[in-house]
């Protein structure tokens, strides 16, 4: 059947079109994406103004027409961390639902890393071992951990790319003191809220989605001929410097970031470069399936019981 995967995200509403029936790998067909910073339409009591409310209307509504011009049988809708956290968030999703006639969803933080660590096992498979997940969007960072399917510890942290960006840098070129700032708060704030079983981890495999993810291997891999398939940690301690030095301009010219995104990519290097340093992975394989897929296997799954 075709089934729409709609992700209301902090820094995209993605809409992503498969074909999938139990037992078969999800096929993409189409989407349609939108990059909406929800989070610069933040009041100061930390609801969404109403202009940030009619973006995300107008956004929506050009994805559910899009799946219908597609033909797609059934919408999965779901939202993050902005809606999530806003003041208005519940409110909001109510609107939309009437609206358009979907059922988005709010997921928890870590449903989030729960689903996209089913995505990432069913990618690598069991020969993969024990698998330790890392998944950096713009609100927030996903961490999971387990031999399943399901994994035995899932955790959310407020360090999304974008939320840093707003909360620490915001010059052009950042400065120095707001880079060094941003670089101690991931530090300490990881420190303080990972637990010790991940750190003490006996993961075999280590493996990273996300957009932020994708981009920094692509980075790397031009400037230091690394595999794009893969992170290296020593080549981390090269890109957030000479990333941090770039203005936003120079940042956007480099391979799969926008302009939109080229504020952010710094701090999502350095929450990559640190969770990594923290938990002793000098190397994160790149996974194509992340939660967007896992929210299509598990309502495969739900629906074949």
């Amino acid at each position: 059947m075709r089934l729409g995967v709609l992700d209301v995200g902090s820094n995209t509403i993605h809409l992503q079109v498969m074909d999938a029936h139990t037992g078969a790998r999800p096929a993409p067909t189409t989407n349609h994406k939108v990059e909406l910073r929800i989070t610069q339409y933040l009041e100061d009591d930390g609801s969404i103004s109403q202009a940030g409310v009619d973006l995300l209307m107008q956004a929506i509504q050009g994805a559910v027409e899009h799946a219908a011009s597609f033909d797609t049988e059934e919408i999965l809708a779901f939202a993050t961390s902005a809606l999530r956290e806003a003041r208005n968030g519940a409110k909001i999703i109510n609107l939309i639902n009437r609206r358009f006639d979907i059922d988005l969803q709010i997921l928890t933080g870590e449903e989030e890393a729960r689903i996209t660590f089913l995505a990432v096992r069913r990618w690598l498979g069991w020969s993969a071992g024990e698998l330790l997940i890392l998944d950096i969007g713009g609100g927030s960072l996903e961490v999971a951990l387990g031999i399943d399917e399901s994994p035995s510890q899932a955790l959310s942290l407020p360090l999304g790319a974008g939320r840093l960006t707003k909360d620490f840098l915001s010059n052009n070129p950042f400065s120095t003191k707001g880079v060094k700032s941003l670089e101690n708060y991931v530090s300490e704030t990881l420190k303080k809220n990972l637990p010790s079983s991940f750190v003490n981890h006996e993961a075999d495999h280590f493996v990273a989605t996300s957009k932020t993810f994708r981009t920094l291997a692509r980075i790397a891999s031009q400037w230091y001929d690394d595999s794009p398939k893969y992170l290296e940690l020593s080549s981390m301690m090269g890109v957030v410097p000479r990333l941090s030095g770039m203005t936003n301009e120079q940042r956007s010219d480099l391979p799969g970031i926008s302009a939109t995104r080229a504020p952010q990519i710094v701090a999502g290097a350095i929450v990559a470069r640190t969770v990594m340093d923290l938990l002793n992975i000098s190397q994160l394989e790149i996974c194509p399936w992340a939660l967007r897929e896992g929210v299509i296997l598990r309502w495969l799954d739900w629906m074949e019981r």
